[in-house]
């Protein structure tokens, strides 16, 4: 059986205006990324990762190619259309938390689906902590949580809504490497749970390996593209 794709690039270029002038940041990028899959993504600091990531979420738009996600060509979207795929089907965690340090732990996972529209929002975002160990710190701040549990909070958000793309841009930055793991082992079992494919930004090549899939980024472009031995097992079975 065939698995879908839930990203494809065809010959995607993406510039950007900079004092110097413009910059060529991705210089045609082909590639898919199936359903389910878990694809690290490497590379040198301005080689183009980021911006992979935020084109691939519709947070960018690509200066030419086509880009698809979750079943839509993104070039024809505008920006309000763009927001409500991204509500319906991506979720992101970034290396700042960005949480709302005037809302509870309750209050910014609901946030999302209070957007939605969804009447159950409070219960699911309740579910959503109580799954990555934070039921007893709901109505606490962002300050008052730790640097890990912040971090699960900004998780539990992402997954809250049951997105098919989940992107992580080194998510793990600003944590310590025994919260780090902890947050990266939750990252892996709700994605793996949920079905749903991640796309991780890391410069931890150990990190890297756990993935199905590492994708190696330089001048923009896919210059590597290898399954690992987690990814030829999964695909084993």
């Amino acid at each position: 059986m065939t698995v879908p794709p839930i990203v494809r690039f065809t010959d995607v270029h993406l510039d950007m205006a900079s004092d110097a002038g413009m910059v060529n940041i991705l210089r045609g990028v082909t590639l898919t990324i199936t359903a389910g899959e878990i694809a690290a993504v490497v590379g040198p600091s301005g080689a183009g990762k980021s911006s992979l990531m935020m084109v691939a979420g519709g947070l960018e738009r690509a200066t030419a190619g086509r880009v698809e996600m979750a079943g839509h060509d993104l070039g024809p979207l505008d920006d309000d259309a763009r927001a409500r795929l991204r509500r319906d089907h991506v979720g992101i965690v970034f290396q700042g938390f960005h949480l709302i340090p005037t809302m509870t732990a309750l209050e910014n996972v609901a946030l999302p689906l209070e957007f939605a529209g969804r009447a159950d929002a409070f219960e699911m975002a309740q579910a959503a902590l109580e799954h990555v160990g934070l039921g007893p710190r709901l109505k606490h701040y962002p300050a008052q949580l730790s640097g890990g549990e912040q971090q699960r909070v900004a998780v539990a958000r992402a997954f809250v809504g049951r997105p098919k793309l989940l992107l992580a841009d080194e998510p793990t930055g600003n944590l310590d490497g025994a919260t780090g793991k902890q947050v990266m082992d939750l990252l892996f079992d709700m994605a793996r749970a949920n079905g749903a494919t991640l796309i991780l930004i890391t410069h931890d090549m150990a990190l890297a390996e756990r993935c199905d899939r590492i994708l190696r980024i330089a001048d923009g472009l896919v210059v590597d593209d290898q399954r690992t031995a987690a990814g030829l097992t999964l695909a084993a079975q």
